[in-house]
This record gives C-alpha cells, sequence and structure tokens, in this order.
C-alpha cells in the first residue's frame, strides 16, 4: 500500500470514528479536550462542499471554544445531545426505521439492517445501548468494512456498496437535515454537515472499487 493510500485509510476512519464518538452518546471528557486542544486533523485542501461546509464549521467551533472551560463545553454539549437525541420527546430519532418510508421497525425494517451486518460477518457491539438501525452503530458497521479494506480485504467494498444502496444512504440526508434545523448549537451543525458530507464520499468509493 502506497502513502497516499494509507494515508486515505487513515483519514477515512479518523472522520467516521469522530462521527461514531459524536452520535453514540454525551460527549465524552476527553473528545471535548481532544476537541480544543488543536489535535484534531482538519483537511488543507477541499474534499466536498459538504464535506468542506463542515470542517469549516468544526473548525469555527474550535476556535470559539478553546479558551472556554472544558468542563462548562462539555455541559452544553451533554445538554443539547439530550435534548436532540435522548429527550423526553427528543425532536431527532436518528435511526433508519424512522425515516424509511419503505419500512419500520416492526415491519422487518431492523431486520433487514441486521441481515446486511450478518452478510459481512459482523456484529454490532455491546456497548451502543441503542437499536442496531441507530446512526453510530451504521457508522460502526462502515469503520468495520473501511478496515478490513484497509487490510486488503476487496471484496468488503461490494458489502459497502450494497449497504449504500440498501440503507445508509436512503436516510442519512434526512437525518442531517433535521439535526440542522432543530440545533442552534455549532458543534451539531459540523456534526450534520459531517455525516452527510461522509456518507456520500464513501459511498462514491465504494462505488468505484465494487
Amino acid at each position: 500500500m502506497s502513502m497516499d493510500q494509507q494515508a486515505l485509510y487513515d483519514a477515512r476512519l479518523e472522520l467516521v470514528n469522530f462521527l461514531i464518538d459524536a452520535f453514540a452518546d454525551v460527549p465524552s471528557e476527553a473528545f471535548v479536550e481532544t476537541l480544543l486542544s488543536g489535535n484534531v486533523s482538519l483537511p488543507d485542501e477541499s474534499v466536498s462542499e459538504r464535506l468542506d461546509r463542515g470542517f469549516a464549521e468544526l473548525e469555527t467551533f474550535i476556535d470559539e471554544n478553546r479558551d472556554r472551560d472544558a468542563d462548562a463545553v462539555r455541559d452544553d454539549l451533554e445538554s443539547e445531545f439530550t435534548r436532540l437525541f435522548v429527550g423526553p420527546r427528543p425532536p431527532v430519532l436518528p435511526h433508519e426505521t424512522y425515516y424509511r418510508e419503505d419500512t419500520d421497525f416492526r415491519g422487518g425494517g431492523l431486520a433487514a439492517v441486521e441481515a446486511s451486518y450478518a452478510a459481512a460477518g459482523w456484529s454490532p457491539p455491546e456497548e451502543y445501548p441503542e437499536e442496531n438501525d441507530y446512526v453510530a452503530v451504521e457508522l460502526a458497521f462502515l469503520r468495520h468494512l473501511i478496515r478490513r479494506q484497509q487490510n486488503g480485504d476487496e471484496e468488503t467494498f461490494g458489502y459497502q456498496r450494497v449497504f449504500h444502496e440498501e440503507h445508509l444512504s436512503e436516510w442519512i440526508d434526512d437525518l442531517a437535515a433535521d439535526v440542522r434545523e432543530r440545533t442552534d448549537e455549532r458543534f451539531y451543525e459540523a456534526v450534520a454537515a459531517l455525516l452527510e458530507g461522509d456518507v456520500a464520499f464513501e459511498e462514491e468509493i465504494a462505488m468505484q472499487m465494487a
């Protein structure tokens, strides 16, 4: 593997790890400290319109909060995460079966997502408390496929292409739009842009390689 290929895999994994952390639970102390420390790698060159917007918003968030107490920033993000995604009565439900009009949780939608995981020999980690169609779980599956690709398993590009076509890319743009509409917190505006940009970027890779 060339250095350019390795750098691309590192960047793909770093971004999907960031998105998993952003959606999996309230931000941890370590997550916020890393953000504010300046140790977050942001691209120097344009990637895509949506990713560029997300990276710019994330950079602005970091600049605006760099001199604040990390605990205070974490408290703000925890409050907004809870309001957005936990509730009571959260305005955003980041589950595929909530957004899909052609299926639902009880109508086999969750089973279809889980079948995609099983086809690739993957089981969701137990530490995720949400159902297996939750956005962080679907992103964790994407991360699993990227890691296998990095290790030379070209078959996983096919699994990734199908997962985009049948699941991930069918609802992420709507989720991102809802997050943007429902929040005034710049961090989650950045997360929304990065989410839709990354899923589109990953789908393009899968379509080219599968």
